[in-house]
């Protein structure tokens, strides 16, 4: 089959229903981009290859069988900085640096901290406890990335009853994740 062809979600879909030759073209396509990020932010080589490793590990353990609401980019990439995040951590040799401006894509020696899937599912539980007109105007502002603008004119309210769900769900996820899941929460 011609995977170089193929998109990423397509390769992802199909490394899940046993394609292997898919996960080498998204390893080919990441794995330079993702050291870079990371080097960008551990400044150590070593430790910046271990961490792409790590990630790109994650994704191979998973079969393709981790749910994918976005796209696999995006993805990858918040699996990278989680893993940062965890070596930084786990380093100690800086308390918290920022990592918002990586825009790819980790998860080994992250388990040590956050497990990733686990994340996800509280994530995901936090917000189906939502009310359900809340529910709806925070997943079409952060999953289908609509503005409040456009999210009124679909469901024919004002802009300020959006922002007011907005607000009402960010509130009830910041306290329903804790502070730390929270902010890992907003740079997905």
């Amino acid at each position: 089959m011609a995977y170089g062809k193929l998109s990423d979600d397509e390769l992802y879909s199909l490394f899940g229903q046993g394609e292997d030759g898919a996960f080498d073209v998204l390893y080919q396509r990441y794995w330079k981009r993702l050291l870079y990020k990371a080097l960008l932010k551990l400044q150590v080589e070593a430790d910046a290859e271990e961490v792409v490793q790590d990630t790109l590990l994650a994704i191979w353990k998973s079969k393709g069988q981790l749910p994918i609401r976005n796209s696999f980019a995006a993805y990858i990439g918040a699996m990278l900085r989680y893993q940062i995040m965890g070596r930084l951590a786990a380093n100690k040799k800086h308390a918290f640096l920022p990592v918002d401006d990586l825009s790819e894509p980790s998860d080994h020696s992250m388990q040590q901290w956050l497990d990733f899937a686990d994340l996800q599912t509280e994530i995901e539980t936090a917000i189906r406890e939502l009310p359900e007109k809340c529910q709806l105007v925070f997943r079409m502002s952060r999953e289908d990335g609509l503005n409040d603008r456009q999210i009124a004119e679909h469901l024919h309210v004002s802009q300020k009853t959006v922002e007011a769900h907005i607000t009402k769900a960010l509130k009830r996820l910041r306290i329903k994740l804790g502070k730390l899941s929270f902010l890992i929460f907003l740079f997905h």
